[in-house]
Order: structure tokens, then C-alpha cells, then sequence
């Protein structure tokens, strides 16, 4: 048997499909000190149970790209390596019973074609035409993706094995990792032992891809990563006279999937509420292992199932099979290098989706290492976007019970989590809820998302049209355009840049010029080196030393974690301090007049322009008052300290009551935000969208100070833009929107909505997005006509390049 070397420039944990990727990309790109540890044998973890689905669709652009790429890998894997992986395109079908249902798979049908993946919508007597099996009886719609698959998961897995040792990458099976050699921030070794023999191998960096052993290994490496084991149950049935082949079938709302395979079907399920295993650790001998049967679980799906397949009440059970995979907070995979660390990367926790995931995941991986930037926007999958509490035995226990139900659960607009809720808690929290407050959950922070009136239920009752709170977040936007609304914004996250260095390093990482007085606000991007937004933020200068950079909640940490890997040789300490201080946002043309009821301080344009922050007196507290706004209003930001924060929002809101002032949810915020064209970071903003391409050019410096991205902005700028960020209204009222509609531009799809809500206001859905413009003046890109496919309709859209509301943001500087 074959023992690991002394030295490799990468050591790969786990041997699954996702590590044996890792691997096969890695050694394509010219790594060949490559080593993959597996501890027992390889797949005998998850990767050898998995039904082997592999489909095209994701929930984002860049995820679809991820899994068509998975796709065309495995098409070709067998002739360069032998290895035969089962992979045929045998398409998939995902069919609705409600209305409901119908509405999410029709707007899914219209994303795919924005993300240029093939799809039919079929009817009824189609899909029986595909699947004659098939009871269609209260069958309301079906869509059909011709180019999805299926495969043989080991044997994937092996192929990209063979592929690595081809290249000159070690596979090493029943070798153990038993530990680490940790050196502040990097692993500089890996402990190994193998059939009575032991060493450790020194390594430039290292891979955590071990599966739902995944959180074990990363907590021996000193990093964070949260996922949770869950059984998974499918049946596989004796072999079916005259059973050809099928599409896989998708019928979600009975939480079931159905795979044909050499003559038998496979019925797997997604139950609402599932079993987390292993809370006691996975046991050492577990190999190609099954868990308990549990069929009373299982069986209402069953009984569904045979009324949706009848040929299943005549074909016996082969085979039940319960087997554990392994699911995170947020139904997301781990990708990337660990925020705690400099040379530990993840890939893992792929929540039963690790197969169709692998290719791509490896392939993006095995990039951001060999250049050290990410090959394209990964926000969506980045480890940096786990908050450290997400890690807690206990939170993920109680989240993965709902985690794995909601891949089949219908994905509404707005829908919040269920489980292991309450977690973070701003100083209002108690207050807001005895007003009326309906909380959604993000990053593990409760926050205000509308306010209910007296009488009705302060909860969510979702659907893909008006949900029951449209009309309070209509109520709330007109009280911020026309008067005055409060709201609590504590939970963006708040990190103090302190030192003599401050300025200098600042300025090196942000696009914006930080060389400003005391008190100044910026609006800032952070660039990565090809222009692209690595985050989109506001800094404060406190003093001479110190800074405060906000941040939208769901990034803090990864924000955070940027700044620190650029700080060099700069004097200065990154601080998160978000808990430290409570955010009460007082914003409306009426604004001002509400916090000099309160305060003795001068709130005129004289003492407090736009874009100012001052220390302030109010109520009988202390706080400072932010002059700025992502509601597109006069408005302040009231950054208060967390033990004076109830009575400073006390002293507010009986101050508005007299002025009718209302208070206000995040809801609200987006949609005035949208109204004014203000970018979302992560939806309209990214990584990999330009910030020049982006319209936030005013954002950077027009000096030749050196920053991270000058050169990219400067090209950009000789260059011309490619694309252009344009804001649409919808000229028809009644639709709605949300994300990922596509754009037609004359009757051609060009892109796709980054972001979309209700403009209350304008009358009408507002959505951004980017619109191809290369060689075009802003003139000749308005000249088009637009339109926007909802659910397979085209609606008629007007489009701007200038805010549809108050474009001189005249409102904002009153």
C-alpha cells in the first residue's frame, strides 16, 4: 500500500465526488503534487447512495452555469479516462398540481431561458404522451428540460479520480486524517494514519471536502463550517416488465422524485420535515453504510406516490434505503477559502445535490486556487457568507430539519425560515414586535419586515401574487415619500477601521477617496483587481484615526474578512463592533422636523449636509446622526449605543405619534430603494459586475491614487462599456416582480431582472438589470422596445438609465 509523501503542494480531505473533482480540476491546471486522503474507501460516504440526478436549472445564473458545466463533464469523462460514468440525457419533468405551483414553475421555465438552458412547457396530455405511467389526472402544468440527465454516481466519482492520477495527483484510500499542524493562520501540516503507520504531510494549502464529516474537520483546522447530516429515504422497486426509458419526473408538492434505472423505478423523497442523524458524531467504522429503516416516515409519501405511479402498487420493493447526506442553514453548498484561515479551503455540504454540483464546484474551486480570485460571482454558494453562530451543534440540528424539506417546498417570494429562529436580536426586537412587527431572518438577526394593523395576524400567508402585507408595505412607503416613517436597521453590519494607518489603507482598498474631514460619509465600493465589486458600502470617518465601513448584514463577515486579507503592512485593527450599536433610521420629507422635537442639535443643511454624520443629544440619551439615506429621502441615520437604544427609540416614536409618523419594515426599503435605482449588493452588484458597467462611476476616485481595481476602471473607461445597468417599470400594474425575469430587447431575450419589487409609489413593478450596450450611446439602448417575461407573458416595460424617482436626487439634499 501506497503512503502519503512527506510534502504536497495540496492536500485534499475526503474522498467523495466532491474531493475526487477537486483533485481532477486541480491537476488539469498543472498541479501535480496533489494528494487526496479518503479514509476508508472512495464514495463510501454519500457520494455511492445518491440517486444521481443531474439537472441543468439553478436558482441563479452562475449556479445554472455551474451545473450545465457538471453536465458536460461527465459526457466526456469516459473517453478520457475509461471509466464508464452512466451519464445519459434523458431530460426531467417537473409538473404542478395548484395554481400556485403552476405560477413557480412557469416563472422557473421563463428564468431558464434567461440563463439560455432549454425548456418546454408541456400540457397534461403531453406529459402522459412523455410518461405514460403517469397519473395526470389533476395535473395543472408540467415543464420539460430535454437536456437534463442522469449518472452513476461512483463511478463519476472515480472517473475524476482516474483523471487526477492520470496527471500525477496520490488517491490515497484507507488513510486517515487525524489531525493538523496549525501555524496562526494557515495549516502548514497534515497528521495521517494507515494500517499501523502515521506521519504528517507539510502543505502549502488544504481542502476540506469531507462531507458530512465536513464540520468535524473544519472545527480540527479552526474554521467554520455548518452543515448537519439528514436521513434520506428512497425505494427501488423490482424490475417492471416493459419499463423503458423516462425522464426523471418531479413532483414536488408531493414532495417525490421518480428515476427510471435498468428496468426499475426509484422513488425518493424530500419530506417536510426531516431526521437529522449523527448528533453524536458519525461512527468510526461507518462505510458504504445504511441507517434504520423508518417506513412509517416514509410511507405517506408513498401512499401518494402510488397514487401518482399506480404501476407501484403492483411492483414489489427491491429495495428501501435510508442513507444520510449532509445539509446547511440556507440549502447552499460551502465553496471557497475559509474566512478564518489563509490556505483552508471547503467544498462541501451539497444538500443531496452533490452529483449534478461536483463538476462545476470542483472546476470553480480548483480556479479561485491556481489564480487566487474567484473565476466568476460565487456569492451565492461562499463559505464567507456563514455567520460563526451557524456552527452551533444545536442551531444546526433544529435547521436541518426544514432545510432538506424545503428543496421541494414551494420557493414563495419572501419566505422565511421556520426553524431555529430568534437567534439575533437588535435592542428593539421586544418593542417592535408589542407595535405589530412581522420578523424575517437574515444571517440569524431578526428584523422588521412589516408591521401589522390592529386586528389583523402578524404573519406571512405567502403566494406569487400580492401577498396579505402588500397593502401595510404600500402604507409604510407612502408614510417615508410623504411624511415620516421610523425604522430598525441595526443589524447591517458595523466594522471600526482604527489606527495611523487608517486613511492610507482605506484608500488602498476602497474606490472612493477616504482623504475627507471628520464626519464625512462616503459611499464606497471595494474592487477586486478586474473591477468587479468585492462590496458595496458607506464609510464614516469618526476622527483622525478611525473609520466606521457599513455593510449590508448578510456580508459582514465576508466584507470583514476582505479587509483583513488586504491590510498588509498598514497600521491599523478591523473590528466588527455590529452589536455594539443600534441603527434607528428616521427618514421622510418630515424628518427633519421629527428629530428637532427631540434633539437641541441643528439638523439644517448649514450644520448637517448630506453625507455628514454628528455627535447629538436626544431624548436624554447620546448618539450620532447620520446624514444618508437608501430610501431616496431626506432622512438620518441614528446610530445610537445598545444600552440606550430602547430610550432613544421610545423618545422618537412618541415624538411621531404626534406626527402621524409610522413605523416601517425592510420591505419598505426595498421597494423605495428600487424606485430610486439604488444596487443591492448581491443581486445587482457583484464580484464579477464592473462598478463602472454597474452606473456607480461617480463612486470612484478620479485621481491617480493607487487602489485595489484602478487599472481594471481605467481600461473600462478607454474601452467603452459592455453593459449597462438599466432600471425598467412595468406599464402594466398588476404584475410582479421579483428576480431572474428575462429582458427582451425588441423581442429578443438580452439579459435577465437582477432585482425586482413593487413600486408603490410609481404605480407599477420595477426591476433592475443589465442590458448588453457595447458601441451604443445612452440614447440608442432607450430607443428599443423592452419587455419582461413573467411566468411565459410578456409585460411591456419602460426603461431608464436615470432614476425613475427624483433622478437629481433633489429630495435627498432639501
Amino acid at each position: 500500500m501506497a503512503l502519503p509523501p512527506e510534502n504536497a503542494r495540496v492536500v485534499i480531505v475526503g474522498g467523495g465526488v466532491i474531493g475526487c473533482s477537486v483533485a481532477y480540476h486541480l491537476t488539469k491546471l498543472g498541479w501535480t503534487d496533489v494528494v487526496l486522503l479518503e479514509r476508508k474507501q472512495l464514495t463510501s460516504g454519500t457520494t455511492w447512495h445518491a440517486a444521481g440526478l443531474i439537472a441543468q436549472l439553478r436558482a441563479t445564473e452562475n449556479m445554472t452555469r455551474l451545473a450545465k458545466y457538471s453536465q458536460e463533464l461527465y459526457g466526456q469523462l469516459e473517453a478520457e479516462t475509461g471509466v464508464a460514468t452512466g451519464f445519459r440525457r434523458n431530460g426531467s419533468i417537473t409538473v404542478a398540481l395548484s395554481d400556485e405551483r403552476r405560477e413557480e414553475i412557469l416563472r422557473q421555465a421563463s428564468m431558464a431561458r434567461a440563463f439560455g438552458v432549454e425548456v418546454e412547457e408541456i400540457s397534461p396530455a403531453e406529459l402522459k404522451t412523455r410518461y405514460p405511467h403517469v397519473n395526470a389526472e389533476d395535473v395543472k402544468a408540467a415543464v420539460y428540460l430535454d437536456k437534463d440527465g442522469q449518472g452513476d454516481p461512483a463511478n463519476i466519482a472515480l472517473a475524476m479520480a482516474r483523471g487526477a492520477r492520470q496527471r500525477g495527483a496520490q488517491v490515497l484510500e484507507r488513510t486517515k486524517v487525524t489531525g493538523f499542524v496549525r501555524d496562526a493562520r494557515r495549516i502548514t501540516g497534515v497528521h495521517w494514519e494507515a494500517e499501523g503507520e502515521s506521519g504528517t504531510i507539510t502543505c502549502d494549502h488544504v481542502v476540506n471536502c469531507a462531507g458530512m464529516w465536513g464540520h468535524e474537520v473544519g472545527r480540527q483546522m479552526g474554521v467554520n463550517v455548518p452543515l448537519h447530516a439528514c436521513e434520506h429515504f428512497y425505494i427501488v422497486t423490482d424490475t417492471v416488465s416493459g419499463l423503458s426509458q423516462l425522464p426523471v419526473l418531479r413532483v414536488p408538492e408531493e414532495c417525490a422524485y421518480y428515476k427510471e434505472d435498468a428496468g426499475k423505478i426509484l422513488l425518493g423523497a424530500f419530506e417536510p420535515v426531516a431526521k437529522p442523524w449523527g448528533m453524536a458524531g458519525i461512527p468510526e467504522s461507518f462505510e458504504f453504510d445504511q441507517l434504520p429503516e423508518d417506513f412509517d416516515h416514509f410511507e405517506p409519501i408513498l401512499e401518494q406516490a402510488v397514487n401518482r405511479m399506480p404501476l407501484l402498487a403492483e411492483a414489489g420493493i427491491h429495495t428501501f434505503f435510508n442513507g444520510p447526506e449532509s445539509f446547511t442553514p440556507d440549502d447552499a453548498y460551502h465553496l471557497g477559502l475559509a474566512p478564518e484561515m489563509d490556505n483552508v479551503w471547503v467544498a462541501a455540504g451539497f444538500n443531496s445535490i452533490g452529483i449534478q454540483s461536483a463538476g462545476g464546484a470542483g472546476m470553480a474551486l480548483a480556479s479561485w486556487m491556481d489564480s487566487g480570485e474567484k473565476p466568476f460571482d460565487l456569492g451565492d454558494v461562499d463559505i464567507a457568507r456563514m455567520q460563526p453562530f451557524q456552527g452551533n451543534r444545536h442551531y444546526l440540528f433544529e435547521r436541518s430539519k426544514e432545510t432538506l424539506g424545503l428543496l421541494y417546498a414551494d420557493h414563495f417570494p419572501y419566505r422565511q425560515k421556520a426553524t431555529a429562529r430568534g437567534i439575533r436580536r437588535s435592542p428593539l426586537h421586544e418593542t417592535l414586535l408589542r407595535e405589530g412587527a412581522v420578523m424575517g431572518e437574515i444571517a440569524g438577526w431578526e428584523r422588521a419586515n412589516w408591521f401589522a394593523d390592529n386586528g389583523q395576524t402578524p404573519a406571512y400567508e405567502y403566494s406569487w401574487k400580492r401577498q396579505n402585507w402588500f397593502g401595510n408595505a404600500a402604507r409604510e412607503h407612502k408614510a417615508i415619500r410623504e411624511n415620516v416613517g421610523l425604522y430598525d436597521m441595526s443589524s447591517f453590519g458595523k466594522i471600526r477601521v482604527e489606527g495611523p494607518d487608517a486613511e492610507a489603507f482605506l484608500n488602498h482598498v476602497a474606490a472612493s477617496n477616504l482623504s475627507v474631514p471628520v464626519g464625512k460619509i462616503v459611499y464606497s465600493q471595494l474592487l477586486n483587481s478586474r473591477g468587479g465589486i468585492e462590496a458595496d458600502v458607506t464609510i464614516t470617518r469618526l476622527t483622525e484615526t478611525a473609520y466606521l465601513v457599513v455593510t449590508p448584514a448578510a456580508t459582514r463577515l465576508a466584507d470583514q474578512t476582505w479587509l483583513r486579507r488586504h491590510v498588509g503592512d498598514h497600521r491599523v485593527v478591523v473590528t466588527d463592533i455590529t452589536a455594539a450599536e443600534a441603527v434607528i433610521c428616521v427618514m421622510g420629507p418630515k424628518s427633519r422636523a421629527l428629530l428637532q422635537r427631540v434633539s437641541p442639535n441643528d439638523f439644517s443643511n448649514a450644520a448637517n449636509p448630506f453625507g455628514t454624520a454628528q455627535e447629538i443629544e436626544i431624548g436624554m440619551g447620546l448618539a450620532r446622526a447620520h446624514r444618508v439615506t437608501y430610501v431616496g429621502e431626506l432622512g438620518w441615520e441614528i446610530y445610537v449605543s445598545a444600552d440606550m437604544a430602547a430610550h432613544v427609540f421610545e423618545v422618537l416614536h412618541e415624538a411621531g405619534r404626534e406626527m402621524d409618523a409610522r413605523l416601517c419594515g425592510l420591505h419598505m426599503m426595498d421597494s423605495c430603494r428600487i424606485e430610486k435605482g439604488f444596487r443591492h449588493f448581491g443581486h445587482d452588484i457583484s464580484s464579477e459586475d464592473h462598478v463602472l458597467e454597474a452606473g456607480l462611476g461617480f463612486a470612484v476616485k478620479k485621481n491617480n491614487v493607487s487602489f485595489i481595481g484602478r487599472d481594471a476602471v481605467e481600461r473600462k473607461r478607454e474601452q467603452g462599456l459592455q453593459t449597462r445597468m438599466v432600471q425598467f417599470l412595468l406599464q402594466d400594474p398588476e404584475p410582479l416582480l421579483y428576480h431572474a425575469e428575462p429582458i427582451l430587447r425588441d423581442g429578443d431575450i438580452v439579459g435577465f431582472l437582477t432585482s425586482g419589487s413593487y413600486g408603490h409609489h410609481l404605480g407599477g413593478a420595477v426591476g433592475l438589470g443589465y442590458v448588453p450596450s457595447a458601441g451604443e450611446t445612452a440614447a440608442e439602448v432607450l430607443a428599443s422596445r423592452y419587455e419582461i417575461e413573467i411566468a411565459g407573458s410578456r409585460v411591456a416595460a419602460t426603461a431608464s438609465l436615470k432614476p425613475l424617482y427624483d433622478p437629481k436626487s433633489e429630495r435627498v439634499k432639501v
